[in-house]
């Protein structure tokens, strides 16, 4: 199995992290960064998917 990924908003640094996936909002832990929907947006900002960046942490 691949290594979960890391994505961080780049207008308020909220962090998606696809292990623990985001609960809260409908998204499974281990869901993966491509298979959120397209028209979800940051919880914290507001900002598009593609405002985020993959990081390393």
């Amino acid at each position: 199995m691949l290594p979960m990924k890391t994505y961080m908003c780049l207008i308020c640094g909220f962090i998606y992290e696809e292990e623990k996936g985001l609960p809260d909002e409908d998204i499974a832990p281990g869901t993966l960064w491509e298979d959120i929907p397209p028209n979800w947006t940051c919880p914290d900002c507001g900002a598009r998917k593609e405002d985020f960046e993959m990081i390393e942490i």
